[in-house]
């Protein structure tokens, strides 16, 4: 019984001693209902590593705005709203792409486009640049500057973006 109550109390202790952990929980749990998965995911260290040793084709499909106040760097930009074959025309379809939004939804969509027109190795950055920037790498401004700030879509998805200024 003293052992029971013991392992509870610690289990109860490390379920709500990091807030990031639970909150990351709370991320995947939304990601997975919005996600249908049809783009391979990649996760933000990964990419890291891979921009580390060579480039590898960056799109951002958020709103011009919302690249404006941040974006990976060499992230080149493509509207998701007015997306069109002719943003990518030259690009070539069999080397690496990996798409990004704020939290990966419609990073995912421009992906499936991305595949239709032929593009063989196309992945999205899972979480988005929120997450990107919760594992603390490094945004730039419209400027190529180093920022903190992340423009964050609206306050309900804001609650994902636990690092950096929030931006509306």
């Amino acid at each position: 019984m003293k052992v029971s109550i013991i392992t509870f109390l610690i289990s109860f202790c490390l379920l709500f001693s990091n807030s990031e952990t639970y909150a990351q929980s709370a991320l995947d749990k939304r990601l997975d209902t919005l996600l249908s998965y049809t783009v391979p995911v990649i996760k933000q260290d990964e990419l890291a590593r891979i921009l580390a040793n060579k480039n590898i084709t960056l799109l951002d499909t958020r709103t011009q705005s919302e690249y404006d106040v941040s974006h990976l760097k060499g992230a080149k930009f493509i509207d998701y709203d007015a997306f069109a074959p002719e943003m990518v025309a030259g690009m070539d379809k069999n080397e690496p792409v990996v798409v990004y939004c704020s939290v990966g939804y419609r990073s995912e969509k421009i992906g499936e486009k991305l595949k239709e027109l032929g593009f063989s190795n196309v992945q999205n950055l899972y979480g988005g640049i929120f997450e990107w920037k919760n594992h603390d790498h490094v945004v730039v401004n419209d400027n190529n500057t180093p920022t903190d700030s992340v423009h964050v879509y609206d306050a309900d998805w804001g609650q994902y973006l636990h690092k950096g200024i929030k931006i509306h």
